[in-house]
């Protein structure tokens, strides 16, 4: 093997873990991976399993816990988990879509320990975000769940999910994040799945995604708010890029967590915990890693084959595989499920080519 690509593979500390805490949801989202609906759902964890995995957790590592859904707060004892996992010295974040934040709620998370949440907005005004949450009123709640976030010192982010649709609107949702006083705005490129699958027709091609993704690069110096690129790891091969035509180096003091961080986690330092308990390298790539119910979470991680595979960044095919970004990068492992039947497939919204023909031809991907 060429000496350049040895040594790729991650040294897979779990950092964070998204746990799908119910599939139940007072929306009904075009872009929702669950296709969550109102629920009830079948197999859902109990409290005494959720409280059983969170010591579990405690017993292998010291990730940040993320409890989504669906939406998280459909559950009754959601303060309880949350405080359960604060006590436990677990950062605790909570992904609630807002519209469920009161003021005896937002006391509720702040007395649970929830460090911050986060609020998606997927349209700059009333008419698109409720087009896009498919319920009407679903914009003034969430803005009236953040003003409650607010009052109780509540730290929140805006996300948003980018499609056709509202591609457009994404500066204005940007000055919105600032105004509304947020800590971050992170976008998500989508990933055609659960309810996306419908989206065809709203999908943006890859030249639109790559314009995009530098925009939100060139927001960087432009706003005090931290920026994330989410389901779009090419952004860190577009950041490298930036900053080496500016003269820049990347590190932590210049970029932040950017620079300590991949675009594609999944299996590599996140992963899933879905309603019914299966593990998954993410929210949108439902392979079966395992069962927190049959099997520790530690040893789901470390011996799962398909995280395993994950980790070793020579395994990953077509132009993904021989990219030279391919450590920083590594494309949505998710995306190339959906399009080609193959978790280590080519990522289908990169614009990239890679450099490195010797070891393409070293590979025999291509006959001379």
């Amino acid at each position: 093997m060429n000496k350049a690509f040895q040594g790729t593979s991650h040294n897979s500390e779990l950092k964070m873990i998204a746990w799908e805490v119910t599939r139940s949801c007072n929306l009904s989202c075009i872009h929702c991976r669950a296709s969550a609906e109102k629920g009830p759902y079948p197999g859902e964890s109990s409290t005494e399993q959720c409280l059983r995995l969170i010591d579990d957790i405690v017993g292998f590592g010291n990730p940040v816990i993320i409890l989504t859904g669906g939406e998280p707060m459909m559950r009754k004892d959601i303060f309880e988990i949350a405080e359960y996992g604060t006590q436990k010295g677990l950062r605790m974040v909570m992904a609630p879509n807002g519209t469920l934040i009161d003021e005896e709620n937002a006391r509720r998370i702040v007395n649970s320990g929830i460090k911050r949440i986060s609020i998606s907005i997927d349209g700059a005004t009333r008419e698109s975000h409720d087009t896009f949450r498919q319920v009407e009123g679903a914009f003034q709640g969430a803005l009236r769940g953040i003003e409650y976030a607010k009052k109780a010192g509540l730290e929140f982010q805006i996300n948003t999910t980018v499609t056709s649709t509202n591609i457009r609107e994404l500066p204005d949702i940007l000055d919105l994040a600032v105004k509304l006083g947020a800590a971050a705005h992170h976008i998500f490129l989508i990933v055609p799945t659960g309810r996306a699958k419908e989206l065809k027709d709203n999908e943006i091609p890859s030249e639109e995604y790559e314009k995009t993704l530098h925009w939100f690069y060139n927001q960087r110096e432009k706003t005090s708010l931290h920026l994330k690129a989410t389901c779009a790891p090419h952004y860190y091969r577009i950041l490298r890029q930036r900053a080496k035509e500016e003269g820049k180096k990347i590190t932590f003091e210049t970029h932040g967590l950017d620079a300590v961080t991949r675009g594609c986690l999944g299996g590599v330092s996140f992963c899933f915990i879905s309603h019914t308990g299966q593990v998954q390298p993410c929210g949108y790539l439902e392979l079966n890693c395992g069962d927190i119910r049959k099997s520790t979470l530690k040893e789901i991680w470390t011996n799962s084959e398909i995280f395993q595979s994950l980790r070793d960044f020579d395994n990953y095919n077509g132009k993904c595989g021989i990219c030279e970004y391919r450590q920083v990068c590594g494309g949505c492992r998710a995306r190339a499920y959906e399009f080609t039947g193959d978790y280590l497939g080519e990522e289908p919204y990169c614009t990239y080519q890679p450099k490195r023909v010797d070891y393409v031809f070293h590979k025999g991907l291509f006959s001379q």
